[in-house]
C-alpha cells in the first residue's frame, strides 16, 4: 500500500548546517500494516512523515501509494491518499466551527461544495454514533465549538475526521505526545479500534517505547536518517523496552539520545 524507494533528503546542503535527514530509506507497508516508528533526537521520524505527505520535495527517490507514484505531486495533490493527525491538538480542526460542522467538512473532503445547508439531520445521527464510541461525551456536544474542547477530545475528533473517508494511508505524527497519560491511552485505544475496523494501513511516529511495542503489527527504528531495525509479528510482541535500547546500541554503536523516550519507558 505504501512504498518508499531509495529516499534521500538533505537540509541546507553545502553549508555548515548541512543535515542528512534521510539516507537511502527503503520501506514497504502492506495493505493493513500498522507500523510504529521510533528513534532518537534527529533520527528522521518527522522527516519521513513529511516526505510521505509532500511537505517538501525529495532530493531523490520514489514514493508509491497503492502502486501509484506520487513523488512529483504537491502536498495538496497527495491529500486524497492520506489522513493525518499531528502532534498539536490545535491542528486539523477549525476552532471556531462546531463539532458537527468540522465533521461535515471532513465527510465532504474532495467533493464539490455549494451553498446548501451544511449538515443534515441524518448526518448528525451518523456523527453522534461515531463520537459515542470514543466515550468522551462528544456525542452530546455536536453544536459545541471545537475550540472549547480539551486537547484529548480535540485529538480524538481529529482522528475520526482523518479516517472518515478511509484514506489509503493514515499518518499519525506523535498524535498523543501533548496529552496526559490517561487521555493518551483513550486516544490510542480509539486509534486501535478505528485502524482495525477499517483495515487502515498506518504509520505512527511515537516517543513512547511502550506504545510503540503495544500498538501495531510492526516496528521500525530510525537513526541518523537510516532504518536500523525492522521487526514485526510475534517477534515484535515479545519485545521489551530494554530489548529496544539494547538493539539500538548494538546497531548504532551509541546510547539512545532521546530523553522523552527514555523517561517514558
Amino acid at each position: 500500500m505504501l512504498e518508499l524507494r531509495h529516499i534521500y533528503k538533505t537540509f541546507n546542503p553545502g553549508t555548515i548546517n548541512e543535515k542528512k535527514a534521510l539516507v537511502d530509506v527503503n520501506l514497504t507497508l502492506e495493505d493493513g500494516d500498522f507500523c510504529t516508528v521510533i528513534g532518537g533526537n534527529g533520527a528522521g521520524k518527522s522527516t519521513i512523515m513529511n516526505a510521505i505527505a509532500g511537505v517538501w520535495p525529495l532530493d531523490s527517490g520514489m514514493i508509491l501509494v497503492d502502486g501509484v507514484d506520487i513523488s512529483g505531486l504537491s502536498e495538496y495533490q497527495r491529500a486524497p491518499f492520506f489522513g493525518r493527525v499531528f502532534q498539536d491538538p490545535m491542528t486539523g480542526t477549525a476552532a471556531d466551527m462546531q463539532i458537527d460542522e468540522n465533521m461535515a467538512l471532513a465527510a465532504r473532503r474532495g467533493q464539490k461544495r455549494g451553498f446548501r445547508w451544511g449538515c443534515t439531520a441524518r448526518e448528525r445521527q451518523t456523527y453522534r454514533a461515531m463520537l459515542s464510541r470514543l466515550d468522551l461525551g462528544l456525542e452530546d456536544r455536536l453544536t459545541a465549538k471545537v475550540g472549547l474542547l480539551s486537547g484529548g477530545q480535540r485529538q480524538a475528533l481529529t482522528l475520526i475526521m482523518a479516517t472518515m473517508k478511509k484514506p489509503k494511508v493514515l499518518l499519525l505524527d506523535e498524535h498523543t505526545a501533548a496529552l496526559d497519560p490517561k487521555t493518551a491511552s483513550k486516544v490510542l485505544q480509539a486509534t486501535d479500534q478505528i485502524v482495525t475496523e477499517n483495515n487502515l494501513t498506518t504509520l505512527m511516529v511515537t516517543h513512547n517505547m511502550r506504545d510503540a511495542i503495544a500498538h501495531g503489527n510492526r516496528l521500525i527504528m530510525l537513526d541518523s536518517g537510516h532504518i536500523i531495525y525492522d521487526v514485526r509479528g510475534e517477534e515484535k510482541k515479545k519485545l521489551t523496552v530494554e530489548d529496544l535500547l539494547k538493539k539500538f546500541e548494538e546497531v548504532s554503536g551509541g546510547a539512545f539520545a532521546n530523553d522523552r523516550m527514555i523517561l517514558s519507558k
